[in-house]
């Protein structure tokens, strides 16, 4: 496989998507509030896979990171969105694509 194909196929590169699946992991949002004030932290969408994205991003897939954050799935966490997991002492799912930390809500369950 060349880098070529990996470019227009980022989730075909097994070895990052491994690196990344094994790299994320639930974390509570008092940990990620130094990086919220850096500015770094970006909320995905529970429609969306934290690890699929993670890759794209870590790709550089403009195109699919423009239509998420056109759509909403994709953006910074916004002020009320910190202040809502600060006081929910909220666990959330996260994974580094450095500079970034990309966050996720854990899914609710329907029962």
């Amino acid at each position: 496989m060349t880098n070529e194909s990996l470019k227009l196929d980022p989730l075909k590169d097994s070895e990052l998507h491994d690196k990344i699946n094994r790299e994320t992991a639930r974390i509570a949002w008092s940990e990620l509030e130094r990086h919220f004030a850096h500015g770094v932290v970006v909320y995905v969408s529970e429609d969306l896979d934290l690890v699929e994205v993670a890759l794209r991003v870590a790709h550089d897939d403009k195109a699919s990171v423009s239509r998420w954050m056109s759509e909403g799935k994709l953006a910074k966490v916004s002020d009320l969105q910190a202040q809502t997991w600060q006081a929910a002492d909220a666990q959330l799912w996260a994974s580094v694509v450095s500079p970034f930390v990309l966050v996720q809500p854990e899914k609710k369950q329907l029962h």
